[in-house]
């Protein structure tokens, strides 16, 4: 049967054990904010000669810091096992690369980038982001640990260093004189186990007047849209604007503006300078997010407890779904193979019992199988050789990019499955 049981939920409990602590502040941890029982490494896809072996699961027991709020995983493997071979690729979203686009040309408009400025990023994956920079003539360096993924980067025209970023790179990199204009970090942030030894070398990469831009997924957003799939153990911290800030003072930088994105099912654009840089005045936008996260709960233990038992009524709802759909003979296939896949159906209990394959533009995906639930990850075409009933978008922050990509389901009937917030069929 598909539906398995899990870890319980315990949003309003403390764990007896005090011995780990908070990777910012230090501070114990003992607050659950959600479990969600065990999970495998998520960016690890078996191969057919795979399957007869087992795979390692790390519980998903999620905390949130009592003093300064980070919410957090503990730490189970080490980067190098995790990212120094990695099977994401940020090119193969269409609607990605345009935001990418974009976020370039704005910054090389607004900070005045040129041929003599030096742009930096930090987790530069396959160049997705620094080609447009490229293009534009302006001199980039991208730091990448997955020598599989930079050597993409580089046929791209983007110059990659293969090493993880920390203070000892940032201080070897100012010792030469590659400190940068503009240092950026898409979906970075939440990666990092030594959060301050990362942050620290930020500001060690930065010009006197140089700007730091992150953007990462909002705590905010996570709990309002109910996006508990986006934990998974390569995401090690998830982030507020309130504790973002205290991060970046305790480091001395300054936030002094922050957008509002749609990506990732809502994130953040926070930029921030050396806190003695008087040339960048801390705009508006910084003090009304934090209000709203205020008037939300976040600033109090009391915004996280409700998390556990919407994340509980979102199971029951998906798991209802797929089984009335098995038991009327309807077929179901998935469409993606994001990260964000492992923890729905591990939480969920889905197997190939209740959706028979999922499908992914990434050839270095396709043939191979989602880690633990071991449904196979075929070529798109598949969807339209077997013509499913319903297509469940596991990546559901792309939905509208994907639904366009597959109206041709239409055709035979066939629709679409979104599981998050709630599940909802089109």
């Amino acid at each position: 049967m598909g539906a398995m049981t899990s870890a319980p939920l315990v949003s309003d409990t403390q764990s007896p054990a005090a011995a780990r602590s908070c990777r910012f502040c230090a501070a114990d941890l003992r607050r659950t904010f959600v479990d969600l029982g065990m999970s495998p490494l998520c960016e690890t896809y078996p191969s057919a000669s795979d399957l007869n072996r087992g795979e390692v699961y790390y519980p998903l027991h999620v905390y949130v810091c009592e003093e300064c709020f980070l919410v957090q995983l503990e730490q189970y493997e080490s980067p190098q096992n995790i990212f120094s071979d990695y099977a994401y690729f940020s090119s193969y979203s269409e609607s990605w690369l345009k935001h990418c686009e974009k976020y370039c040309h704005k910054m090389a408009t607004r900070f005045g980038l040129n041929a003599r400025s030096y742009v930096v990023e930090v987790a530069s994956n396959d160049g997705y982001l620094l080609q447009y920079f490229v293009r534009q003539k302006v001199p980039v360096l991208g730091i990448e640990p997955a020598a599989n993924v930079a050597r993409v980067a580089e046929e791209k025209g983007v110059p990659t260093l293969v090493q993880f970023f920390g203070t000892r790179l940032a201080k070897q990199l100012a010792a030469d004189g590659r400190c940068a204009d503009l240092v950026l970090g898409n979906n970075v942030l939440a990666q990092v186990p030594d959060l301050n030894d990362f942050v620290e070398g930020l500001k060690t990469l930065l010009k006197p007047h140089g700007v730091l831009t992150l953007e990462f997924p909002h705590l905010l957003k996570l709990i309002e849209l109910n996006e508990f799939d986006t934990i998974y153990h390569e995401h090690f911290s998830y982030f507020s604007m309130l504790t973002t800030v205290r991060i970046m003072e305790a480091h001395g930088l300054k936030v002094f503006d922050v957008e509002e994105l749609k990506s990732h099912g809502g994130s953040l654009r926070v930029y921030a300078c050396r806190a003695e840089d008087k040339t960048h005045p801390i705009e508006s936008s910084v003090a009304q997010l934090i209000s709203v996260e205020e008037r939300f709960g976040l600033a109090s233990v009391e915004g996280y407890k409700s998390f556990a038992l919407q994340v509980r009524e979102a199971k029951f709802a998906l798991v209802d779904f797929l089984i009335a759909a098995a038991r009327q003979g309807k077929k179901v296939a998935g469409y993606g193979a994001p990260g964000k896949s492992a923890t729905l159906l591990h939480y969920c209990g889905i197997g190939k019992d209740l959706i028979q394959y999922t499908v992914d533009r990434s050839p270095y995906k396709q043939g191979r199988f989602l880690p633990g639930s071991r449904i196979p990850i075929c070529h798109p075409e598949r969807i339209r050789e077997t013509k499913p009933d319903y297509v469940l978008i596991l990546p559901w922050n792309l939905r509208d990019e994907i639904m366009q990509q597959l109206q041709f389901i239409r055709e035979w009937g066939g629709r679409f499955v979104v599981p998050i917030p709630k599940v909802a069929v089109d």
